[in-house]
């Protein structure tokens, strides 16, 4: 299931307090993403000079990216507190108010999964990011008031996965949009050594090179399974990680060299052998392999769309060369004149 798999770039209940130890304080110890740094850095250094709030701030793009520990930098560089909640969490509009009374001049308000927001929460977020005031009615029918408190000078920090589930005005209160992109080796890799350091163990570059290959783009993958290499290493009596550790333990683990574990290798398999290499549809891809069609479509395909692996049809699921590649099998010639545009759209 999901909540099992070590390569899930969503985080655990568990994990959350290692990701803490583990989270950089500061823009400098900030690896990776550059261009979202540099315009916060410049963001962040004229609001100072003003003494103002920062403006709103939107941070999107796939889990595990360093969207909350981005939060917490850009709190940490204004020398202010960070409130942080999450759109869920907030299920009335009360709630909301309750937050936005008790934030201090220039707080950050972090947001997680911002949109998944009530629709009536998001009402009265608007006023509040816009004007900063909060609108509220005392009454009811003809006797009904309608009354504004002024709210202190804040930035709110919305994070989401899904930036087009955003309303067009709640998206548009943001002075600031920041996309948040994969990670490539080099950086995974010098995330995991500094990590390393962290957990009071040693690893030799190859060691953090191994690991973040394997990582999908993401440090949250990568730390984690630097753990599990360090858990490996010394069961195995090394007092450093060695490359020899982090190919064992991720062996063990059912973790290839591209970071597919024994579930993608499943799905591929099932999509080859039992449909043909597609087309097929999700509720029945799911069925066979006995998973959820909402995770198979939110956990399992994007890195499998990124790597070339699969496509979406019009009619379903195909599998492409690659795909075929990667579990030793051969695509069928019928299926390689068919699916020729799928290919030459993933090579552009």
């Amino acid at each position: 299931m999901e909540e099992e798999r070590l390569v899930q770039s969503t985080i655990n209940e568990t994990e959350t307090e290692i990701e803490n130890v583990l989270r950089p304080k500061s823009m400098d110890g900030y690896v990776g993403q550059d261009k979202v740094k540099d315009n916060l850095a410049v963001s962040i250094a004229a609001s100072k000079m003003r003494e103002e709030a920062l403006d709103h701030v939107l941070l999107y793009g796939p889990a595990g990216l360093g969207k909350t520990t981005l939060a917490h930098i850009i709190a940490n560089e204004l020398g202010t507190q960070l409130k942080v909640t999450s759109g869920p969490a907030i299920e009335r509009a009360g709630d909301l108010a309750a937050i936005l009374t008790n934030l201090n001049e220039r707080d950050v308000l972090f947001i997680d999964e911002i949109h998944r927001l009530n629709h009536n929460v998001e009402e009265i977020l608007y006023p509040a990011m816009e004007d900063f005031t909060l609108d509220f009615i005392i009454g009811k029918g003809p006797s009904a008031k309608n009354v504004q408190l002024p709210l202190p000078k804040f930035t709110l920090i919305g994070a989401t996965t899904k930036a087009g589930m955003l309303s067009s005005p709640l998206r548009d209160r943001f002075g600031l949009i920041c996309r948040l992109e994969t990670y490539t080796t080099e950086e995974l890799a010098e995330i995991v050594t500094r990590s390393a350091i962290k957990l009071g163990v040693e690893i030799e570059p190859l060691a953090s090179v191994e690991i973040a290959k394997r990582s999908r783009g993401t440090p949250r993958i990568a730390n984690r399974l630097l753990r599990r290499v360090r858990d490996y290493a010394m069961v195995k009596g090394h007092e450093s990680l060695l490359k020899s550790d982090a190919d064992g333990a991720l062996k063990m683990m059912e973790i290839d060299y591209l970071g597919l574990d024994a579930i993608d290798v499943k799905l591929l398999k099932s999509m080859a052998e039992k449909f043909g290499g597609g087309p097929c549809g999700l509720d029945t891809l799911a069925a066979t392999i006995n998973e959820d069609a909402n995770t198979i479509e939110d956990v399992y395909e994007p890195y499998l769309l990124q790597l070339g692996f699969i496509a979406r049809s019009p009619r379903g699921r195909i599998l492409l060369r690659k795909g075929y590649e990667h579990i030793g099998l051969k695509m069928p010639a019928d299926k390689a004149e068919q699916y020729s545009i799928f290919e030459t759209n993933e090579n552009k």
